[in-house]
């Protein structure tokens, strides 16, 4: 478990562990904050994504270890239940806070009074103390969170998930720079947690070298996959029997949002490289892209389909919605590589996921792929964002139809070792070093 929590002190290269004594307890109750995205909402639609898995299966398993979670989300519908129990242990709460349904993102923070307001009214029929900590993720949840933990003598941990400034120094052509406004508030949230949790050691130092962040508040907790889901399972001729693809094809997939940021565009153009060196493979190949429009994807939805028609590719290109978790798992299974070209990713949830079910994958060497794909093992890592290069990659699957199977078996070894248990594990560590620490310093402050 400790493999999975270190503290920078001094060096990113070799963080100590934590350790704590025994009598220093885990919290009975957290507040999980998550603003703009409900855990749930599907992922793969809007703004849902892997941060709607990382907070379910999080809390799920906290709650298996004992530590309650209760989620407080914006109401994206009229008529919902002030609460619906998502697991045992784990409360999800609907807060009313500005129109339910065409709010972007970028037009949250105007609501975020209205917000806090609701988590005020729910803390405020509870006795003193029903909250141990707080959990805030992503920076709009990061500054409800400093105020409410503020206000109940509480320790705050964040996790930011994505941060402007990584994303602003690797944007996609034609996608939106971060506001600066974004920028100071996550500055100041920085500041104001107690604890900082990233995905890896590489975030981990960009929280230090963009924000300031003090190295020894700063954790690292790899997220996890649901290993009882996604799985090698019946392997993957069964899996594309189920979804009606031809069992000898070859199928680079690509499972997200559809957005710049994630560059799914880079796929396509691969493979009109790859059927215009190899025009025999147009009888052999099927390209899958599941998921919805997102984000700045949202002003050009059908921007996908358009690129696939002008490149001469969309007979081989099959655009499916986003599904559920357990047919996704399928996805990935039926798949003979898994294509993730981002131009960012905190940790790249999606890719420890496929290679669970027993799949490789071709992705991006940015953020915390790098971890997630162990390169030239369980698939092969891409410096940039040039087509040729991902053709080239996918053109070795194409070449050595074993490659699929071999590297999908060191695969699924490798993605076991990213469990949600040890995760969560990992993480009550870290609550329990901040209200330790927090506690500690409330007492010094009184003398």
């Amino acid at each position: 478990m400790s493999q999975y929590v270190s503290r920078l002190a001094g060096t990113l290269a070799a963080p100590p562990r934590l350790r704590f004594p025994g009598h220093h307890r885990r919290p009975r109750r957290v507040a999980m904050l998550s603003v703009h995205t409900s855990p749930l909402h599907q992922p793969g639609t809007g703004d849902a994504g892997g941060m709607n898995v990382y907070i379910v299966e999080l809390a799920r398993r906290l709650a298996a270890i004992g530590v309650e979670v209760e989620i407080f989300t914006r109401a994206t519908a009229g008529g919902l239940p002030p609460a619906v129990e998502l697991a045992p242990g784990v409360l999800v709460r609907h807060v009313d806070a500005g129109p339910y349904e065409g709010l972007a993102k970028e037009d949250l923070a105007a609501q975020l009074c209205a917000f806090t307001h609701g988590v005020m009214r729910a803390w405020a029929g509870h006795r003193p103390g029903h909250y141990d900590l707080v959990h805030s993720h992503y920076w709009l949840s990061g500054h409800v969170g400093w105020l409410a933990a503020e206000r109940w003598g509480v320790p705050l941990v964040h996790a930011m998930h994505t941060m402007a400034k990584v994303k602003n120094a690797a944007l996609a052509d034609g996608d939106t720079p971060e506001p600066a406004a974004r920028v100071i508030g996550e500055t100041q949230i920085v500041e104001a947690a107690d604890r900082l949790i990233a995905n890896t050691a590489e975030e981990a130092g960009e929280l230090v070298r963009h924000y300031g962040a003090r190295p020894a508040k700063v954790a690292v907790v790899h997220p996890g996959v649901n290993l009882d889901r996604f799985r090698v399972a019946d392997g993957r001729s069964a899996a594309r029997a189920r979804l009606g693809l031809p069992g000898d094809a070859v199928i680079p997939l690509f499972a997200g949002r559809i957005q710049p940021l994630k560059a799914p565009d880079v796929l396509l153009r691969a493979v009109a490289l790859l059927l215009d060196e190899d025009p025999s493979l147009r009888s052999r190949m099927v390209v899958p892209i599941v998921g919805g429009p997102s984000g700045s994807g949202l002003s050009k939805p059908e921007g996908l389909q358009k690129l696939a028609a002008g490149l001469g590719i969309a007979d081989v290109v099959q655009f499916r919605p986003p599904v559920a978790q357990d047919r996704l798992a399928d996805w990935f299974r039926a798949a003979s590589v898994l294509v993730m070209p981002s131009h960012s990713e905190s940790f790249g949830l999606v890719a420890i996921e496929a290679q669970a079910a027993g799949t490789p994958v071709v992705a991006a060497s940015v953020g915390g792929l790098p971890v997630a794909v162990q390169d030239g093992r369980t698939g092969f890592l891409v410096t940039g964002h040039d087509p040729a290069d991902y053709a080239r990659a996918l053109r070795r699957f194409v070449d050595a139809p074993h490659l699929a199977a071999r590297m999908g078996g060191a695969a699924a070894a490798h993605a076991r070792r990213f469990g949600w248990d040890m995760s969560a594990s990992a993480t009550a560590e870290v609550y329990t070093a901040a209200i330790h620490e927090y506690r500690r310093r409330v007492r010094s402050h009184h003398g």
